[in-house]
């Protein structure tokens, strides 16, 4: 499979009122701040949006906080038939070349990015096995566990804690919203 076409953050800036942007990160992390106009599809809610992606005026761009995600979403949509671009480097590459980022009017608190979430879970169950293997040694098992699987992430470029923390509340869209971004997906 080839790779999808790839906008830097200036290709894409001078795009934007051209472009349907979707951003693929959890809710929590879409609220720390995105694209201007970028709609909120969680990459596990992409096989819902699909019909709405179709129809979507402009040229598909799907973005994330780094790329990989939204390399993954076109993937899977050009498996689907849906031709979409990512931005080289994501939001954080966006943001560090000084372009502006949106914020939901009503983000009542200030939400954690999905690698600030893993290396915050990550760290406290590495110092929980520490302090528990005290205890007992086998209680240092957690932390040996963890390390590898940080490792694991690393070398495969895939994360389970981010997999698994991205399923909590906070994490996930609530059904209404996700209506609300599809209906106005469908409306461009």
């Amino acid at each position: 499979m080839t790779a999808p076409v790839a906008l830097t953050p200036e290709e894409a800036r001078t795009r934007l009122p051209h472009l349907t942007v979707v951003d693929v990160r959890t809710p929590a992390e879409y609220a720390g701040g995105h694209l201007p106009g970028a709609l909120n599809v969680p990459l596990d809610q992409l096989p819902r949006a699909l019909p709405a992606l179709r129809e979507a005026r402009g040229e598909l761009l799907m973005v994330c906080a780094s790329g990989r995600r939204s390399e993954q979403a076109c993937a899977a949509l050009a498996e689907e038939g849906v031709t979409a671009m990512t931005l080289t480097g994501g939001t954080q590459e966006w943001a560090r070349r000084g372009h502006e980022l949106g914020r939901p009017d009503s983000t009542p608190r200030t939400t954690w990015s999905m690698e600030r979430q893993v290396r915050f879970t990550a760290g406290a169950l590495v110092l929980t096995g520490l302090a528990l293997g005290l205890l007992h040694p086998a209680w240092q098992l957690l932390a040996a566990g963890i390390a590898g699987g940080l490792v694991f992430s690393a070398l495969t470029n895939t994360c389970g804690l981010a997999a698994l923390l991205g399923r909590l509340p906070h994490n996930r869209p609530r059904p209404a919203d996700l209506d609300a971004t599809l209906t106005a997906l469908r409306a461009r």
